[in-house]
C-alpha cells in the first residue's frame, strides 16, 4: 500500500482502485478502510483513492492520541491531496468520514471540486437525532423475522437503559443475509482509542462549520438509505439543506452501505453526479 507522511509525521496508507479522476474516499469508524471496497464498482468510472484513518488499516498509531479528533483529521486529508498533486479533489465521505470531509470543505473550500457524503454523520454541523427518529424508522421493518429481538435492544438503547449494539445490527442494513453479515463484522472498529479520539472536546464546532457552507461553491450530493437507522433520511435531508447547491437521493431498500444493497443503483447515481 502506498504511504505518506502526515503533518505530524505520522506515516498513512491508501489503498487505490480503478483508473480516471480520483476521488479521495473517507472511510467512517474509525475503522480499517477495507469495508469501502470499491464502492460496489464506482472504481469503473474514477480512481478511488481510499484512505485509511491514523491508527486503522494500514496507518500507523500517532504518537499524541489527542490527534484522532475530527478537526484534526482534517489535516491528513489536506496532506493527501498534495502528496497526490491534486490542485483540486472530488471528495466522498461515508458515516463518521462525512464529519471529517464536512470540516475539510468548511477549512478548505478551494480545494474541492465536488463532495459526496454517503450515510453521513451530522455532528459536525449539529442535526440532532432523535431517539423517536430511529425508532419510527425501525417500524418500517417490523415484517422482518429478526424485528422484535433488534427492537427490544433499540428502545432499551434510546431510553438509556441498554447497550447491546450488536442486537441491533440488522437495522443497519437494507437486508440482513450471510453478506451484510460478514461487511459489518468486518466494518466494525478495533481501535479504541481513535474511536473514543474522535468526538473528543473541541472535535466539533458546528455553528463556525454551517457558516462556511453556506458559502460552499462546490456540488454536494447526499445520499442516504432508506432504512439507514444510522443516517435517517430526514436527518440527512436538514444536512442537505445546508448546503447552496445540494442534491438528497434517498436509495430505496438500502441501509448504511448503500452501496452493498444496490451497486448498481449506488454506482449509477454516484457516477452520474461526480460525471
Amino acid at each position: 500500500m502506498p504511504t505518506f507522511a502526515a503533518p505530524d509525521g505520522t506515516q498513512l496508507s491508501y489503498r487505490v482502485h480503478g483508473d480516471g479522476d480520483p476521488v479521495v474516499c473517507i472511510p467512517g469508524g474509525p475503522t480499517d478502510s477495507r469495508y469501502l471496497g470499491d464502492l460496489g464498482g464506482l472504481s469503473g468510472h474514477r480512481k478511488l483513492i481510499v484512505l485509511d484513518l491514523r491508527g486503522t488499516g494500514g496507518s500507523a498509531v500517532p504518537q499524541d492520541p489527542s490527534s484522532y479528533r475530527c478537526d484534526r483529521l482534517v489535516d491528513d486529508v489536506e496532506a493527501l491531496r498534495e502528496h497526490l498533486g491534486l490542485a483540486r479533489t472530488d471528495l466522498l465521505g461515508h458515516s463518521a468520514g462525512a464529519n471529517i470531509a464536512t470540516q475539510y470543505v468548511a477549512r478548505y473550500p478551494a480545494n474541492v471540486g465536488k463532495l459526496v457524503l454517503v450515510g453521513p454523520g451530522t455532528r459536525a454541523v449539529g442535526v440532532e437525532i432523535s431517539g423517536e427518529t430511529r425508532r419510527e424508522l425501525a417500524q418500517l421493518r417490523k415484517n422482518e423475522p429478526w424485528f422484535p429481538v433488534a427492537f427490544a435492544a433499540l428502545e432499551a438503547i434510546t431510553a438509556g437503559t441498554g447497550s447491546d449494539w450488536e442486537a441491533i445490527a440488522p437495522f443497519f442494513c437494507g437486508r440482513w443475509d450471510a453478506a451484510a453479515q460478514q461487511h459489518y463484522a468486518a466494518a466494525r472498529p478495533s481501535n479504541q482509542d481513535a474511536v473514543a479520539g474522535f468526538a473528543a472536546e473541541g472535535a466539533f464546532s458546528p455553528g463556525a462549520t454551517r457558516a462556511a457552507l453556506s458559502a460552499c461553491e462546490a456540488p454536494v450530493l447526499l445520499l442516504g438509505g432508506e432504512f439507514d437507522l444510522n443516517s435517517p433520511p430526514l436527518p440527512v435531508a436538514e444536512f442537505a439543506a445546508l448546503f447552496p447547491d445540494a442534491t438528497l437521493v434517498v436509495q430505496p431498500g438500502a441501509g448504511h452501505y448503500p452501496w452493498l444493497d444496490d451497486a448498481d443503483r449506488f454506482v449509477a447515481t454516484t457516477a452520474a453526479f461526480l460525471g
